[in-house]
């Protein structure tokens, strides 16, 4: 006969064994494609779905025939950092290559584990973007620098750059992949879609 400590422990590692059970199920039910959006298709955070409601894909072709009706609005753009510089009240002052979102990620292999946020290999446009960094990616191995990608959600403003005369957008949203986080349509001949 078991004393009531030993049905306690026996109670109380059958209630373990089921809460780790329950917790193993939800996990491998529910993939999350972490912040570098590793998943089949582009997986936005929860945070930069709230900042980008209401914002316009950035459209080089339409601000140049009617750019009064762009100035002032809110617009997200994909970019590959072409260069990083101090700007001023501390923020950074981003030189962008402008890159359209691929439908479908490329993919190594059937998990999705593999896959990588897919952009177009072919620039755009130029624009230049004032991003105040997160702590994380002003300084390190993962820092944002010449050649991560960069989701910029912000307003278009009446300057431009003096250097190229390109746009300059003021960030109020950033999301960032490192080089070798992310991945260009030129690798589709590697990967798979």
């Amino acid at each position: 006969m078991l004393g009531p400590f030993t049905r306690f422990t026996a109670r109380q590692a059958l209630t373990r064994l089921a809460v780790l059970a329950t917790g193993a199920t939800l996990a491998a039910a529910c993939h999350s494609a972490g912040p570098y959006g590793y998943s089949r298709t582009y997986s936005p955070l929860s945070e930069e779905d709230d900042a980008a409601e209401g914002a316009k894909e950035y459209d080089p072709v339409m601000i140049e025939r009617a750019p009064e009706t762009w100035r002032g609005q809110r617009v997200s753009i994909f970019g590959v950092v072409k260069q990083r510089k101090e700007g001023p009240g501390g923020l950074a002052y981003l030189t962008l290559s402008v890159r359209t979102l691929a439908s479908r990620n490329l993919c190594d292999q059937m998990d999705e584990d593999t896959c990588r946020v897919t952009v177009s290999d072919h620039e755009f446009a130029i624009v230049h973007a004032a991003v105040k960094l997160r702590p994380e990616d002003a300084l390190g191995h993962v820092a944002l620098r010449t050649g991560s990608l960069v989701r910029v959600i912000g307003k278009q403003t009446d300057d431009v750059d003096k250097t190229d005369g390109a746009a300059v957008l003021q960030a109020n949203y950033y999301r960032h992949w490192p080089p070798n986080f992310f991945v260009t349509m030129a690798d589709r001949d590697h990967m798979k879609l």
